[in-house]
Formats: C-alpha cells, structure tokens, sequence
C-alpha cells in the first residue's frame, strides 16, 4: 500500500530461512515516538522491501512484543499490535535514503485515506485483491478503517441516537471531504488502406461515407462520487457528462444505495446478505463499465437481431439487450470478490427496446418516462467461488494491499458461472381471430444469456476468459389464409449466437502492464446473413463478412501509468477477414481483406 514519506513495506518471508536479527528492530520500534518517518512491524513472520533494486530482507517475529497486544489488519496481508509492534517511525540516517514515496492519489478515496491509486489498482480502473475487499466493505477498509481515514466523516446525529431510534433518527455519516471524482480520456486512431472498401457496393459516381487513415477523436468525460453514509450504506453516482465531444451522448451511468450486512437482524453469517437499489451495471465476472482496454469485451455488446436474408426463414427477433447496458432494479448479493464464496440475484426492468413512455395521463416519477417496455421483469443470477492457493492458511485468506512494487495479489483460481432471463416484447399492428376487425397483436419472446468464467492469478500475471450463449425464441407473425392481417405467432428457428473472450494481463512494471486480448462472437443471424443474396429480394445492404461469418479479433495492447492516476494506452486491434458482395446479385466486388486499426488512449482521473 502506498504510504506518505518513507515507509517499510512488511510481508511474509519467501524463504523461511532468511531471518534478520531481532534487536535493532526492537530499538527502533520503541524509538519510533521520538523520529519523524514511519515503520510498520507485523507481529509474525515480517519482511522489509527495499528500493527498486527489489532487495529483501527479512526479520522474524516480535512475538515478545506483541503476544498480548491489540491486534489490528493493516493492508498488506498480516496484523499488527497497537502497543509497541506497530510504530510509525524510522530513522532518517539509517533508512531515509532505502524506501519509496507514495505516488499520486486516487479520486475521492485517496483524498480521504492519503494514499496512492495503486493502493486498490493494478493499472485503474483495474482492481487488486484490495481493492475489491475494499468495494466489499462498502467502500471501506475492510478493518479498522477509522484509523486509516485522514479525513474523519461528519456525523449526522449522536452515536448515543441510535440506542433511542426509532424514536428518533438513527445517526449516520458523510464523508468529511465532497467525494466528487472526474474522468476524462481522448484517443488517436488510424485504420488500414482498405477502410473505404465497402463503398464499392455504390453505384458508379455515389459518393459513400469516407472514412479519414488518422483521426484524433474525444473521448468521455465523467463526474462520478462514492462512498459511505455509515451504518453500512454505500452509495455510487457515476455520469457521462459527454460522450465523443457531444454533452448529449453523455448519461447516467451508475446511481445506487447499497446495503451491507442485512444478515446480521437475521443472524446470517456476516456479509452473506446485502441489497442494492438503483441503476446499475449487472454483477458480471469482469465490468465492460470500467474496462481498463481502449475497446470493449465484444461478447458483453452482444445484441441478438434476427436473420434478414431472403434465401432464408426470416427471424423476427429484434432484442436489443446487451450486457454492457446498465439495469434499473434491486439486487441481493453476499460473500466476497477477494475470497471464498459470492453470489448475487437481481430483478431489473424489461425493456428490449430501447424505448420509454410517457403518457400525459400519468406522470412517471422521475419526470421523463417509464423504463420498461412491458409487465415482466427480467432476473439475473451469479454464482462464483474463488480458490486463494498459498500454502499458509493463516496468509490464504488475508486482504493484500499493493505498494510501490505493485500490487501482493493472492495466487488465486476464480470460477464463476451467470444466468439471464427476460422476455423481448414486440408490438404489431393485425387483427382478431376473424383476420378482419383490426388489432394490436404482441409476441413476447422468451430469452435467455447463459455463460462462464475463469480468473487466474499468479502475482503480477492474471488470465481470465468468459465464454456465453444466447438464446432469443423466434415467434413470426402468422396470416390465416382466409385474412390479410397477422391475428398471431408461429414459432420457428431460433436465434442464437454463442462467444466470448480470452485475456491475459501481465504487470512488467508497476508502471507497465501488457496486454493480449481474443474476443470471438458467432450466432446463426451472422451465418446466414453472410451467403449470397437472392437477386429477386435483396437485403437493404450485405453483410461484409466471409461465409463463416465468426467474428475473431486478436488485440495486443500495452499501457503506461505517466503518474498513477494519468494513463497512456496503446492497442492494435486484429479484425477478422472480410468480403464485400453486392447486394442484388452476390457478385464478390472485394475480396478477402481486413480492416485492422490502431488506438492511442491518453486519460486522467482527478
């Protein structure tokens, strides 16, 4: 963990017979109230990491010490006792000159606890093993985090309320300082010669949209705010100001209250129940939201739109959803992203569409208009458990805090597996059972998303991969023979696609991390859509795929930390081959090419 001024970073010895003397240690903890830096002692098996020559050398218990002491978690894996073992002193002489400063703080939450992004990142937005036990907690250190915060929260009533509620207002908390947080990043792009191609499709002398070889493009820019309101109550507002440059492609991203620990009035175990309320980005294994890549996890884009190919059954599937779309709803949660078991169970609205309503006979509550677009709510499922593989019990499920070196993340193994249900609903104008008197006719097609994940960790390595498939019922208006408008639904093939991706993250430097992406989407609309067309009833336009129609992109990357919350990235995206036809006669125009780009990112967080 970061720390300001010069610090000794303390973890447990990788070779056991490496022990230092105990004496001069001893001097300088019960010196430490008299010098001017910092030394933090572990009551066990302890370490001290020297400069970026990365020497260690290690001490071996102060049990003497520290037997009877108060022991408390600090952030980095071990306890410490507050009576003598845990002292913030070194001496300048002797040490001044061996240990790293803190680096750079990160919104809202460094300002707080006076500590460094690399505190709960990897390479942010990417969170270490403390990161995520301190989203656990409820934005908190996961232990003792009164005595880390630097700005103490601003009670909202006297502890003594709480015994007297509910006669009166149970007391609670704000964070002392405005936890107000921006984000803003810009990007240069250039796309290979052939990026123009598909304007062979035009008739001679149709001018076709150009795409420009470079561009230098905005990004977002974001005001977000979290934490907590004590009393195990988080909150989280995130918003989009703008998006690309325009204030009105921004919005709202996340907005929700979060409720920890709801199973202690049931005498659950600690932790196992929390409710959250709001708009939210659904418990996925990995956040597309805060995705560290310049380009997206193509498999949680996934929308599910039927076949359009004359030469086939045509597929009345038109659903919207994606996984990198916020919900609206309330979930239940427990267990922890850092150890052991987890779990989350979500109802969120229904809408397929994209659309809102807003009658004039009825108000919505916010003023704008209803977010679902029928009666049922959708539900959402998770389940994972995570395997922490050192061999010391006492080690394997204690939170490590990352430091100037990096990030101490456990050696861990992660299996999880999600579930998503929901009906897409689609409205059309036809008639009664006569075939005559005129009607709204509704297919309500049933939908599912299942799919799993596997994260892998060995210290600064980490290889994790989703893979998901989609199934959308496929119900095609029906027309008696008798009638000229549909008065129903036939069911048909379904719509289905399947993918998703592999990526490994590898921390060169604590500055430094490289990247090696493969995302693949396939799904039957892609197949079918990718054939040539039929002359007599051609598609509005082809799809520019060849035959197999499976979308494969490889995309190394490679990013850098210029301080620890200003970012540079680079990535190189690997399109799969692609093939133009036209569109009225399936004549191939272009052949086997592929579009491959190159994206420079530069972002700060504030």
């Amino acid at each position: 963990m970061g720390w300001s001024g010069p610090f000794l970073l303390l973890r447990r010895p990788r070779h056991p017979a490496i022990y230092g003397p105990i004496l001069w240690m001893h001097v300088i903890c019960r010196l430490a109230p008299y010098l001017q830096h910092r030394v933090i002692c572990f009551t066990r098996d302890v370490a001290v990491l020297r400069d970026e020559r990365h020497i260690l050398f290690f001490i071996r218990t102060l049990t003497m010490m520290t037997d009877h002491d108060e022991e408390r978690v600090i952030p980095g894996g071990g306890r410490m006792g507050w009576n003598g073992s845990v002292i913030g002193m070194v001496a300048v002489g002797l040490l001044g000159s061996i240990f790293p400063t803190s680096g750079h703080a990160i919104p809202a939450f460094s300002r707080q606890y006076g500590t460094s992004c690399s505190t709960c990142h990897w390479d942010f937005p990417k969170l270490n093993d403390f990161g995520k036990a301190f989203k656990d907690a409820g934005f908190k250190f996961p232990k003792d985090d009164e005595s880390f915060l630097k700005v103490p929260p601003i009670m909202l009533g006297a502890p003594a309320q709480a015994e007297l509620w509910p006669k009166v207002i149970y007391p609670g908390t704000i964070p002392g300082l405005p936890p107000i947080s921006m984000r803003y990043n810009t990007f240069f792009q250039a796309v290979s010669g052939n990026r123009n191609n598909f304007d062979a499709q035009l008739p001679a002398g149709i001018p076709g949209t150009f795409i420009p070889r470079t561009d230098f493009q905005p990004g977002y820019f974001s005001i977000f705010t979290a934490g907590n309101f004590g009393g195990g109550i988080a909150f989280w507002a995130d918003d989009d100001i703008s998006v690309g440059g325009a204030n009105s492609n921004g919005g709202l991203g996340d907005g929700y209250l979060k409720f920890y620990n709801l199973g202690r009035v049931l005498k659950l175990p600690t932790d196992s129940l929390n409710l959250r309320v709001g708009q939210f980005e659904l418990d996925l294994p990995f956040s597309p939201a805060r995705s560290w890549n310049l380009s997206g996890w193509d498999i949680f884009d996934e929308a599910n739109i039927g076949v359009l190919n004359g030469l086939s059954p045509q597929q009345n599937v038109n659903n919207g959803f994606a996984f990198s779309n916020p919900a609206v709803g309330a979930e239940i949660s427990g267990g922890y992203n850092y150890r052991g078991y987890h779990y989350s169970v979500a109802v969120v609205d229904q809408n397929t569409t994209g659309i809102s309503a807003a009658p004039l006979n009825i108000s919505p509550a916010n003023g704008v208009g209803f977010v679902s677009d029928s009666n049922f709510k959708d539900l959402y499922g998770r389940f994972s458990y995570r395997f922490n593989l050192e061999r010391d019990a006492a080690n394997r499920n204690e939170v490590q805090a990352a430091g100037a070196s990096g990030p101490h993340d456990h050696t861990y193994l992660r299996l999880g597996t999600m579930y998503f249900y929901g009906r897409s609903v689609q409205r059309f104008s036809g008639a009664l059972s006569d075939g005559i008197t005129p009607a709204v006719i509704t297919a309500r097609e049933p939908f599912y998303r299942v799919g799993g994940d596997v994260d892998f960790n060995y210290r600064t390595f980490n290889l994790f991969g989703v893979y998901m498939a989609g199934r959308d019922q496929n119900l095609l208006p029906f027309t008696p023979a008798e009638g000229s408008l549909p008065t129903g639904f036939t069911a048909s093939r379904a719509a289905t696609f399947n993918g998703g991706f592999l990526e490994a993250d590898y921390l060169a430097l604590p500055w430094v991390m490289t990247i090696m992406r493969w995302d693949r989407v396939g799904s039957t609309a892609d197949r079918v859509n990718a054939l040539q067309f039929d002359p007599a009833n051609p598609p509005p336009s082809a799809y520019f795929s060849p035959y197999s129609a499976t979308r494969n992109r490889f995309t190394p990357g490679i990013q850098f930390l210029i301080h620890a919350n200003i970012k540079a990235s680079f990535e190189y995206q690997i399109r799969p081959p692609q093939v133009v036809y036209n569109p009225a006669t399936g004549e191939q125009l272009k052949g086997s090419f592929r579009t491959n780009s190159a994206v420079a990112g530069l972002e700060w967080a504030y």
